[in-house]
């Protein structure tokens, strides 16, 4: 009868413990689990259309992920969305002012994430800076729709 009790209690426990690894799991490779305040700055970028760019959405430069989308905002002035991104605190001093930003798609159907292609300026990126190349997100319905109505016009 004790014997039992004890194999319930190491069952429950080696389930707990597996619970716990998924856990982990799940926010690692979600992402949610590193903190995005400590060693990064914020730069600013305004789009015409962010399509599906969401929160926490990567920022990537030659492929290689080196930031996460801030909060996304609606300048009521140029009727634009305003991006924040916050970057990796390495980059300081190494992207220059006249950095391009894209919004591209991983695939054909992948979420939408933030390209940044470095210029040649001579001056750099700081903290609260903006971003003023900046190419909007590919909208595939819009493509669509363009495609129909100019094949019913001919």
């Amino acid at each position: 009868m004790r014997n039992q009790r004890w194999v319930e209690i190491s069952v429950g426990g080696f389930m707990l413990l597996g619970f716990a690894a998924l856990l982990f799991l799940a926010f690692k490779v979600s992402g949610l689990a590193q903190s995005s305040e400590q060693g990064s700055f914020e730069v600013q970028a305004c789009f015409g259309d962010i399509g599906g760019l969401k929160p926490r959405s990567r920022i990537a430069l030659a492929g290689v992920t080196v930031g996460r989308v801030g909060k996304i905002d609606l300048d009521y002035q140029w009727l634009e969305a305003c991006v924040t991104l916050q970057l990796d605190k390495k980059l300081m001093g190494k992207l220059s002012t006249d950095t391009a930003a894209a919004i591209q798609t991983a695939g054909l159907l992948g979420d939408n994430y933030i390209s940044l292609t470095p210029g040649i300026d001579e001056a750099y990126l700081a903290q609260g800076d903006s971003l003023k190349d900046t190419q909007s997100a590919l909208i595939l319905e819009q493509l669509v729709n363009q495609f129909i109505s100019n094949s019913t016009k001919n």
